[in-house]
């Protein structure tokens, strides 16, 4: 079986990120969305709101699991079997950033591939980062989350 993690914060899990799933669902028979924690992040929405969220917007469909974790990534990937990691990248910036992050990966624990995955272009704008400032500000962020958000 081809077990794959997107591992992020997903704070919030954004149209765009559903859009990545789904895109890896064609290529892997199971999908982990790994929610794990970075310490130099300020979050919105607890633990347990974010994978609520992604519950909702993955509902039906069960070749998707949400886990939590504290590791580094691929010791992750290791502890859950799976052999790639998928990253959604909206631009050339993204690519930088996450390619050096492959790069350090492929270097902790060769056996693991991070597989890239160009988003659609009409969600090439959104990023959680956004969104969390649209919803901070009392704006409505509805049309850019696959879930309902009640504040």
């Amino acid at each position: 079986m081809k077990r794959c993690l997107f591992p992020g914060s997903f704070d919030p899990i954004t149209i765009g990120h559903v859009a990545i799933v789904k895109r890896a669902l064609k290529l892997f028979d199971e999908v982990v969305i790994g929610i794990g924690s970075n310490s130099s992040k300020s979050y919105l929405f607890t633990k347990v709101q974010r994978e609520n969220f992604i519950k909702q917007s993955f509902s039906n469909h069960e070749k998707v699991e949400v886990l939590h974790y504290e590791k580094l990534t691929v010791d992750f990937c290791k502890s859950i079997e799976a052999g790639f990691i998928i990253r959604g990248l909206r631009n050339t910036t993204d690519f930088e950033f996450e390619s050096a992050i492959a790069q350090m990966n492929a270097a902790l624990c060769p056996e693991i591939e991070t597989v890239f995955i160009s988003c659609s272009p009409e969600h090439s704008a959104i990023s959680s980062t956004i969104i969390r400032d649209i919803i901070r500000n009392g704006g409505n962020a509805a049309a850019f989350l696959p879930f309902k958000l009640s504040v």
